[in-house]
């Protein structure tokens, strides 16, 4: 778990005078940076005896790699798993998830105020533990140890660039990665400009909540995991610009990323001119896009969504 590589991106932006690196997470066992969050959280689970292998039973709400990664440390320590996702889930992360033996709910009912499944999915996942026999919720959402397992995250990027990272670019859903990654800026007193990239009609830094198409960053509901000091500036990315993003990663790095990579992609095209020349720009890649085929990488799906738009990846 952990170690992955930063990987240096010279062909993403043409003659921008500072240094772009990506974090690629997609390499972590279970297939993104949310195996560090399920590892974390089991593990001190396990240890502080709350979980019993063999016995206990783990319910968690997650839109896929969350529930990727708890599938997988589930299925090792013999843990039954029941996994409340949504209609935006991908197919190949459910299928996964079976792979894994867990138990999938799938909420096809969205939140009348928000129009989104989170908070249904909660809900759900409320009653279940309240019904079931030893259940035990790790609660992504509020546990203190979801941004402590990226401190480590941190710390791997700040040894690859011998302490000098100018700007983090970080995608926020639960805040766990980024508020990891800020306590360890903090621990070191780095000169680190972190920049929280959120999603258009996310409720996190308070526009309201509206439908989106792309899972894995932003949030129908403020997460209590979020703490607005963290982030030294916000930029909003729409999902046509997360998928404009992805496109154009593939067709000058040919790293083929998933949507909240795309998003980090996408703010820092619209910051770029406020960039100090010779920086070093670290853009968090939480997954890969395999699980995002049919979407972001199927043409059909993006004309159907936006209409022909290959164009703004093209130029």
């Amino acid at each position: 778990m952990g170690n992955t590589p930063l990987v240096g991106l010279e062909r993403l932006i043409p003659h921008f005078d500072s240094r772009i690196f990506g974090k690629i997470e997609r390499f972590n066992p279970g297939g993104s940076i949310k195996d560090r969050s399920a590892l974390g959280m089991l593990l001190a689970a396990i240890d502080s005896g709350e979980v019993e292998p063999g016995r206990s039973v783990i319910v968690e709400s997650s839109s896929g790699n969350l529930a990727v990664g708890l599938a997988q440390i589930c299925c090792y320590f013999g843990l039954r798993f029941i996994c409340v996702v949504d209609g935006k889930t991908t197919e190949q992360n459910l299928a996964i998830l079976r792979a894994f033996r867990a138990e999938v709910e799938v909420i096809t009912e969205r939140d009348r105020t928000t129009g989104e499944f989170l908070p249904v999915r909660l809900r759900r996942v409320r009653e279940l533990v309240a019904r079931i026999p030893d259940a035990y919720w790790p609660n992504q959402y509020e546990s203190l140890l979801n941004p402590k397992a990226h401190e480590t995250t941190m710390r791997e990027i700040e040894e690859s660039l011998d302490g000098r990272v100018d700007y983090l670019f970080c995608a926020v859903s639960t805040f766990g990665t980024l508020r990891g990654c800020r306590d360890h800026i903090r621990a070191r007193g780095l000169d680190t400009t972190v920049v929280a990239v959120d999603a258009m009609g996310s409720a996190i830094f308070g526009q309201e909540a509206t439908q989106r198409l792309i899972p894995g960053h932003g949030a129908s509901v403020v997460p209590p995991l979020m703490d607005a000091s963290a982030a030294d500036e916000v930029v909003h990315v729409s999902d046509l610009e997360c998928v404009v993003a992805c496109r154009r990663l593939i067709a000058r790095e040919a790293v083929l990323a998933g949507g909240s990579s795309g998003a980090t992609v996408a703010a820092l095209w619209k910051i770029r001119h406020r960039i100090p020349e010779g920086s070093n720009c670290v853009l968090v890649f939480p997954d890969g896009g395999d699980r995002y085929l049919d979407t972001i990488y199927s043409d059909n799906w993006v004309r159907e969504h936006f209409g022909d738009v290959s164009h703004l990846w093209k130029d």
